[in-house]
C-alpha cells in the first residue's frame, strides 16, 4: 500500500498516548536454554534466549519512537516503587521473600521465572512505572497512558510469583485508582494467558471487574492453581465480577472481535467503570512462541478500537495500558503498534502487516463465545439487572 506510512499530525483529535518507561527494566536478565527452562541439555549448539528477554521490549520502544505512530507518542520517565507501595496488593511476607532472594544473588522462583541480579530493581521500576502512569491520568495530565514494562505482572498473585511475573503492575495501579477516589475499575486483559494474579487480587471485590480473554490452557501447577475457566466468577461480594473468556486455540481476529463485542463490551457497559485498565500481551498473535491464538495486526487494531469506544462512553476516555507478554521479537512490536492505533481510533492503519495472512474459520469460536455468554448471563447477577 502506498500510504502505509502516512502520519496524521500530532494535533489530531484522535488523541495522544503518554508512554512511561525506564531503561533500568532492561537489566532483568532471564538467561538462555531450552525455551524458558534455563536448561542447557548439552547437545544443542545454539541455545535461545528466554522468551521474556530485553530484545522484545527494545523493539516495542523503538517502534513507538521511530515508527509512523511516533507523532502521537510522548515519552515520560518514572521512578521505582517503594516497598510500602507494594503492600496495597502483595503481602509483607511475600515482598520480604523477594527482597531476601535478591540479597542472596537470585533464585528460581517457579518454572521459567528467574530472579537474577538486576531483576528486583527492574521489577520495582516496572511497578513504579505503572504507578507513575496511573497517577498521570488521575492528576488530569493525560487521558491515555501506556506503561511499557518488564518484568510483566499479571500472573503475580498477592502471595506468590508466577509465569515470569514478580509484582502485579496492573493490580497495584488498580489499587491506587481505588484509593484515589475511583469507584469502579474495569480491567480488560487480552494476554494469551489467564490474568490469574490480577483476578486473585480482586476476587472478593465488586469494585473491580476483571475480564480475561485467553487460550483455554487450564492450571499449570502450584504457582498457577487457577484454571481460567468460566466457573471462576469471584467470591462473596465479588461474585460475578471476574469474567473469564477461555477461547479455543486458533480463535483469530474475527473470533476475538466477536468475544469483545458479545461478552466484554456488554459487561463493561453494565458495570459502568470510571477507570479502564487495558492489559495487553502480543502473545495472542499468529506467530508467538507462547500462544496459539492467531491474532494479526488487524485483530489487535479492532480490539483497541473497542476499548477506545468503551472508555469514551464510561471513563471519560481515560485508559491505562499495561504491557504483559508478547515474545516474537519483531511481530510483537508491530502488533503493539496496531493495538495503539486502535486505542487512538485512527481512521486508517499507519503500518501494514509485514508477515500475516492467516485464513481463519471463526465458526467454532463463535459457538464457544455464545456458550460463555449464555453461562454468564444466567449466573452473574449484575449482568441480569435491567437498569431503569
Amino acid at each position: 500500500m502506498s500510504d502505509d506510512h502516512r502520519s496524521p499530525p500530532a494535533t489530531s483529535t484522535n488523541g495522544h498516548i503518554n508512554v512511561f518507561w525506564d531503561d533500568g527494566m532492561l537489566d532483568h536478565h532471564t538467561g538462555a536454554g531450552v525455551f524458558d527452562s534455563g536448561i542447557d541439555p548439552g547437545f544443542l549448539d545454539v541455545l535461545e534466549k528466554h522468551p521474556e528477554n530485553s530484545d522484545r521490549i527494545r523493539n516495542m520502544l523503538s517502534i513507538l519512537k521511530r515508527g509512523p505512530i511516533s507523532p502521537f507518542i510522548s515519552c515520560h520517565s518514572s521512578t521505582p516503587a517503594a516497598l510500602s507501595d507494594l503492600l496495597s496488593f502483595h503481602t509483607q511476607e511475600y515482598i520480604d521473600s523477594l527482597v531476601e532472594a535478591d540479597k542472596n544473588g537470585g533464585k528460581t522462583i517457579c518454572s521459567g521465572t528467574f530472579l537474577n541480579t538486576g531483576s528486583w530493581n527492574a521489577a520495582l521500576l516496572a511497578a513504579g512505572t505503572t504507578l507513575s502512569a496511573i497517577k498521570y491520568i488521575l492528576d488530569g495530565q493525560g487521558k491515555i497512558c501506556y506503561a511499557l514494562v518488564r518484568p510483566p505482572g499479571h500472573h503475580a498473585q498477592p502471595t506468590q510469583a508466577d509465569g515470569y511475573c514478580f509484582l502485579n503492575n496492573a493490580g497495584l495501579a488498580v489499587q491506587y485508582a481505588l484509593h484515589s477516589g475511583c469507584e469502579r475499575v474495569a480491567v480488560i486483559d487480552i494476554d494469551v494467558h489467564y490474568g490469574n494474579g490480577t483476578a486473585e487480587g480482586f476476587y472478593h471485590s465488586d469494585k473491580v471487574l476483571t475480564v480475561s480473554l485467553h487460550m483455554n490452557h487450564g492450571s499449570w501447577g502450584p504457582s498457577h492453581p487457577q484454571s481460567g475457566g468460566i466457573h471462576e466468577l469471584g467470591e462473596g461480594a465479588g461474585f460475578g465480577y471476574n469474567l473469564n473468556v477461555p477461547l479455543p486455540n486458533g480463535t483469530g481476529d474475527k473470533g476475538y472481535k466477536y468475544a469483545m463485542t458479545e461478552v466484554v463490551a456488554p459487561a463493561v457497559k453494565k458495570f459502568d467503570p470510571d477507570m479502564m485498565v487495558f492489559v495487553i500481551g502480543q502473545d495472542s498473535s499468529a506467530f508467538d512462541p507462547n500462544g496459539r491464538q492467531c491474532l494479526t495486526m488487524e485483530g489487535y487494531r479492532d480490539i483497541g478500537k473497542i476499548i477506545h469506544n468503551l472508555a469514551y462512553d464510561h471513563s471519560k476516555g481515560r485508559i491505562l495500558i499495561v504491557q504483559e507478554g508478547g515474545y516474537h521479537i519483531t511481530y510483537s512490536a508491530y502488533c503493539l503498534h496496531a493495538t495503539l492505533e486502535g486505542v487512538l481510533n485512527l481512521p486508517y492503519p499507519l503500518l501494514s502487516d509485514p508477515i500475516a495472512y492467516y485464513p481463519e474459520d471463526d465458526s467454532f469460536a463463535v459457538k464457544v463465545v455464545e456458550s460463555i455468554k449464555n453461562h454468564q448471563t444466567q449466573v452473574v447477577p449484575f449482568l441480569r439487572e435491567v437498569k431503569p
